[in-house]
C-alpha cells in the first residue's frame, strides 16, 4: 500500500482539521522538535515549554484516535535537527510515495519547505490549515493599490461577509465600533478574578532543554505549568473568560494594574495561535453567551472581544502575507539606538516599565496595551532600533509567532513600516500611563515633571520624539494637537527637555 507522509508543525495542532476526520492505514504524520525552531531567536522557557508540551499531547490525542504518529523528541539519537533531514529520512524509512503538508504561517517556513517540496522525487500537496477566516492574501485584495490599510475597513468587510453581530446589511444595535466606551482604568477596588491555571508538570521538557543546551530568557515553574496544552484545556479557558471576564472585558481592556496580570482578557491567545481552538468557534461560543446573559453584560464588552478576534488578529495576519519579506526589514524613522539592558531584566526604576517587563519574564505574558504603550511606547521614543524590538517581542510572549508579533511590532508599535498599519505613532508622555494604571503611585520618578533628575524618562523623550520627526508627523491630523502644544512651547523648554532626553537617551540603560 502506498503511503503518504504528512508534516504537523508545531503551531497547527488542530484536531478538527480534515486530515483528522478518520484514521487511515496508508497516512503516516510527523512532529518533530528540532534546535533551529528553538533558536531562530532566545525564546521564554515557557514558551518552548509551552509548545513541545502542546505537541506531545496532540501526538498523544491523535494516536487515541488511531493515526499513526511519528514523533521526534529534541534528544533523540535519531534527531537529525532539521525538517528537511528528517522528512527525507521517514520518506525512505517507511517507503512514503506522497508527501503534504498544511500552509505555514511563517513566511520563513513557507520558503523552507517549498523548496524542499521542489528537490523531492515523490510528489507533494499544500493544504490549508482550515483556521482562519480570511485567506492570506484577503488584505492585500481588498486594498489593492493603497499604501494604507485600515483595520476598521476590513472588520467592516468581514462582518458583513459573516453576519457577525449583524442584523441584515447593518451591525447589530446601529453601532460598528464600540472602543470610545472600552477605555476606563481599573478602579481602585476592583480585584479581577484569578486566572485559570492548569498546572502541567513540564520538567522532563526543561530538562531536556538544558541538557540540550537551548538558550532561553524568563522564568518557569516546571511543576506548576499554567497554559493550557490541549483542546480540551482551551475549552476550559474559554468557558472561565465568559463565566468572570466578559461582563467587564471591553470596559477594561486597556487598564493596566499591579493588582492583576491579566485583568479581564482571556489568556486565550496561545491556544488559538497554536490551533487548539478555532477564532470562529470562540465567536460564536462569546454570541451564545452574551445572548443567554444579555441582563448582565452588554454588547461594548462582546464587540470589543470579537474584533479583536475577527478583526485586529486577522488583519495583522493579512498585513503579514501582503508585505512579506519586505516588511521584516522597514525602519520608516531610520531608528538606530540599542533597546535598554534592563528589558531582559526588569531593572528599572521606572516602575511601568519594571512591571510590564517584570512580569512578562515570569508570566511570558502581557496584554496589549502593556506591549503597545509601555514597553513598545519606550522604545519608540527612546529609538530604539525595530530588529531589536521585534526580536524581543518574538522571543518573551508564549503567544508570539512571527505573523502575528512582526505587525503588532514592527507596525503598530514602532511605526517602522510608515504608516502601513498605523495612521499614526503610538507613543504617549507619563500622562496616559498614569491615566491607564496604578504604576506611577509608587514609581521613583515623577510624572509631572518634564525635566530634572526626577523626571519621568517619558515626558522628555515624548516631545524629543516628536521634534526630532517634524518632518515625518508634522501635517498628520492625529497628531496635530502634540506638534500645536510643541509649537507653543517657549524655547528655553524646549531646550531643556532636548537635553533631558539625550541624557536619558545616553545613560538609557541605567534608568
Amino acid at each position: 500500500m502506498s503511503k503518504t507522509l504528512r508534516l504537523i508543525l508545531g503551531d497547527q495542532l488542530n484536531i478538527k482539521h480534515s486530515w483528522f476526520r478518520e484514521a487511515r492505514t496508508d497516512v503516516v504524520f510527523v512532529l518533530m522538535e528540532i534546535l533551529p525552531e528553538t533558536a531562530y531567536t532566545t525564546h521564554h522557557i515557557q514558551k518552548v515549554a509551552g509548545f513541545f508540551a502542546a505537541m506531545r499531547q496532540f501526538a498523544q490525542d491523535c494516536r487515541e484516535h488511531g493515526h499513526e504518529i511519528v514523533y521526534l523528541y529534541l534528544d533523540d539519537e535519531n534527531n537529525q535537527q532539521s525538517f528537511e533531514a528528517n522528512l527525507q529520512h521517514l520518506i525512505s524509512e517507511h517507503q512514503i510515495e506522497r508527501f503534504e503538508y498544511m500552509l505555514p504561517d511563517e513566511y520563513r517556513l513557507d520558503q523552507q519547505l517549498a523548496t524542499f517540496c521542489q528537490a523531492l522525487t515523490i510528489p507533494s500537496t499544500i493544504v490549508d490549515s482550515e483556521h482562519f477566516m480570511t485567506s492570506r492574501y484577503a488584505i492585500r485584495d481588498l486594498f489593492a493599490n493603497k499604501k494604507t490599510y485600515i483595520m476598521e475597513t476590513f472588520y467592516r468587510d468581514i462582518r458583513r461577509k459573516t453576519g457577525i453581530l449583524m442584523e441584515g446589511k447593518d451591525p447589530y444595535s446601529g453601532r460598528w465600533n464600540y472602543d470610545a466606551e472600552n477605555r476606563k482604568a481599573l478602579p481602585r477596588m476592583e480585584y479581577p478574578p484569578a486566572p485559570i491555571s492548569f498546572k502541567h508538570d513540564v520538567s522532563d521538557i526543561v530538562d531536556m532543554l538544558r541538557k540540550m543546551d537551548v538558550q532561553t530568557i524568563g522564568n518557569i515553574d516546571a511543576e506548576d505549568f499554567p497554559w493550557p496544552i490541549s483542546r480540551g484545556e482551551a475549552l476550559q479557558t474559554l468557558d472561565f473568560f465568559l463565566e468572570y471576564c466578559l461582563a467587564k472585558f471591553g470596559l477594561y481592556q486597556d487598564a493596566m494594574s499591579t493588582r492583576s496580570a491579566f485583568v479581564y482578557h482571556s489568556r486565550l491567545s496561545f491556544a488559538m495561535n497554536i490551533k487548539l481552538i478555532h477564532p470562529r468557534e470562540i465567536v460564536d461560543a462569546t454570541i451564545s453567551y452574551w445572548r443567554d446573559h444579555q441582563d448582565e453584560i452588554d454588547i461594548a464588552q462582546v464587540e470589543g472581544f470579537i474584533r479583536q478576534i475577527i478583526g485586529w488578529r486577522e488583519f495583522m495576519r493579512g498585513v503579514y502575507w501582503a508585505k512579506m519579506p519586505q516588511y521584516e526589514s522597514l525602519n520608516a524613522l531610520n531608528h538606530q539606538a540599542k533597546l535598554p539592558a534592563f528589558y531582559w531584566t526588569g531593572e528599572t526604576g521606572m516602575n511601568c516599565l519594571h512591571h510590564a517587563i517584570t512580569q512578562s519574564l515570569d508570566e511570558a505574558y502581557a496584554h496589549h496595551i502593556q506591549r503597545l504603550m509601555v514597553t513598545g511606547n519606550f522604545a519608540t521614543l527612546l529609538g530604539v532600533h525595530p530588529d531589536q524590538v521585534d526580536d524581543w517581542y518574538l522571543g518573551i510572549y508564549i503567544d508570539a509567532i512571527q505573523w502575528v508579533e512582526i505587525t503588532n511590532t514592527r507596525g503598530m508599535s514602532q511605526y517602522a513600516d510608515g504608516g502601513i498599519v498605523a495612521t499614526k505613532p503610538y507613543v504617549s508622555s507619563a500622562n496616559y500611563i498614569n491615566k491607564m494604571s496604578d504604576y506611577c503611585k509608587s514609581c521613583r520618578y515623577d510624572r509631572k515633571q518634564r525635566y530634572g533628575e526626577d523626571a519621568c524618562p517619558f515626558n522628555s523623550l515624548y516631545w524629543d520624539f516628536f521634534d526630532r520627526h517634524r518632518e515625518t508627523f508634522a501635517n498628520n491630523m492625529r497628531v496635530a494637537m502634540a506638534y500645536r502644544h510643541l509649537n507653543k512651547m517657549d524655547h528655553d523648554e524646549l531646550h531643556k527637555m532636548r537635553e533631558q532626553a539625550a541624557t536619558y537617551k545616553k545613560n538609557s540603560d541605567s534608568l
